[in-house]
């Protein structure tokens, strides 16, 4: 008896495990995309979007344009692969997101320039992104809700974590690759051809992620609602009915509530993780004259104070609650955004002193984004949490991530003030405050709802 109840235990870890290391990689190679994106900006724009070769603001702009168009689609992504997961399982779903995934990112990289075939060259971008945003709108709900679901009790925090850490690992790959290739290649080699390699390496990164996610068995939720979805339909004894009573779809009316709430919870985290992780090296470049690896070196800082803080307080909050954790963080962002980025535009500040800032920023962001998914998939039935939690992500994302490099470097040429960035990100972590504070603080002690 001993024996056989071990051997279970063991493998419940091991279906956890790969539930983790599965739901994982696909979100490491989306968002070492969206980063290598973001930091490679200047050399897309000349590439893609300038006529004459020359990164300047406007190519700039039309390249940020195209980067929050992507996002834009995410929302159409997450509603429908959502349905699909919801529907026909995790498992398969997750496969197809990443193999389209995988494939518009590897075809970035062989795409032929402005300068060889044209207004084409941005159209064929701007076609990939698209296709790039329909998938990662449904790798989040996906993801989460294989991490979560497969969670043991009083620990979907830190499972859940790990959705937001391997945004940070794949932040920080994109970064490190970028740092390497701007350390080894001169700019007219890394212009011409060597901005390329990142996007190539999605190719081998895809295969080792398709050979895990097909080995990834679907979650407990999701067979529980299945069977007692059958159950409903069938002409089982009443007996039998009454021992697993089927299980009810929530109204429309109430998952968009939900949907619309939990975009107010995740709006500062959003705006505040794109601001200080992904928009911020063009930022410093183009604002504050800073040399390309200069601004990579300060988002590699940056998404190691993201990554830090990310799986301590997925952790933390499983014990004191997500409200707690979440709200601390936003009210940190909100506090520290203006002096943070004071510290980084002062000439006299120290170089150490300027480090110190991009990490604490991180940091922050990290106590915002380390209880978030476990906070949306508990915010959700099984029947309709891949859809809703992947909805809420991405249209949070899509105003408030995709669309803060366009936002942030228009108004800084409309009015020249340097401290946009920052009102930005206080101006959305002031609502995320209000719509945290309905959390309650005993939801992580309770059951994912079937």
């Amino acid at each position: 008896m001993g024996i056989t109840v071990q051997t279970r235990n063991d493998g419940a870890q091991l279906r956890r495990r790969r539930a983790l290391v599965a739901g994982s990689v696909g979100n490491f190679i989306e968002w070492y995309e969206f980063g290598v994106y973001g930091f490679f900006a200047t050399i897309i724009a000349s590439n893609f979007f300038s006529t004459d070769g020359a990164g300047d603001l406007e190519s700039l702009i039309k390249t940020y344009a195209s980067f929050a168009l992507a996002f834009f689609f995410r929302p159409v992504g997450a509603a429908l692969f959502g349905r699909l997961g919801d529907r026909i399982g995790r498992r398969p779903t997750l496969v197809i997101v990443l193999l389209l995934m995988s494939g518009a990112t590897t075809l970035i990289g062989v795409l032929p320039t402005y300068a060889s075939v044209g207004i084409l060259a941005p159209v064929l971008l701007t076609v990939l992104r698209i296709l790039q945003g329909l998938s990662a709108g449904g790798e989040f709900g996906g993801a989460v809700s294989v991490m979560t679901e497969f969670a043991p009790p009083g620990r979907r925090g830190l499972y859940g974590s790990w959705q937001s850490f391997t945004v940070a690992l794949g932040l920080l790959a994109g970064a490190g690759i970028a740092a390497v290739l701007a350390t080894v290649l001169n700019s007219a080699q890394l212009s011409d051809w060597g901005w390329r390699i990142p996007f190539l390496l999605a190719l081998p990164m895809g295969l080792v992620a398709l050979w895990l996610r097909l080995r990834l068995e679907e979650t407990p939720s999701f067979e529980r609602a299945r069977a007692g979805q059958a159950e409903s339909t069938s002409t089982a004894a009443t007996a039998t009915e009454a021992a697993a009573p089927p299980i009810a779809s929530p109204s429309v009316g109430d998952t968009a509530k939900a949907i619309l709430l939990g975009i107010g919870r995740l709006m500062g985290w959003s705006a505040a993780g794109y601001t200080f992780l992904v928009v911020m090296p063009t930022y410093l470049q183009t604002s504050l004259n800073a040399s390309f690896h200069q601004a990579l070196v300060a988002s590699v800082l940056a998404n190691a104070g993201f990554a830090l803080t990310i799986p301590i307080a997925g952790a933390l909050s499983d014990r004191i609650g997500r409200r707690a954790v979440m709200l601390t963080g936003t009210v940190l962002i909100l506090v520290l955004a203006l002096p943070l980025l004071n510290i980084l535009q002062s000439e006299q500040t120290s170089l150490t002193a300027k480090g110190f800032a991009v990490l604490a920023a991180g940091a922050a962001v990290g106590l915002v984004a380390g209880p978030g998914p476990a906070m949306l998939s508990e915010m959700f039935p099984t029947s309709v949490r891949y859809t809703g939690l992947g909805l809420a992500y991405s249209l949070s994302n899509a105003v408030f991530s995709g669309c803060a490099g366009l936002i942030i470097t228009w108004l800084i040429k409309e009015t020249s003030n340097l401290d946009i960035p920052a009102y930005f990100v206080m101006a959305t972590c002031a609502v995320s405050a209000i719509a945290l504070s309905t959390l309650r603080g005993n939801a992580h002690k309770r059951a994912l709802v079937d």
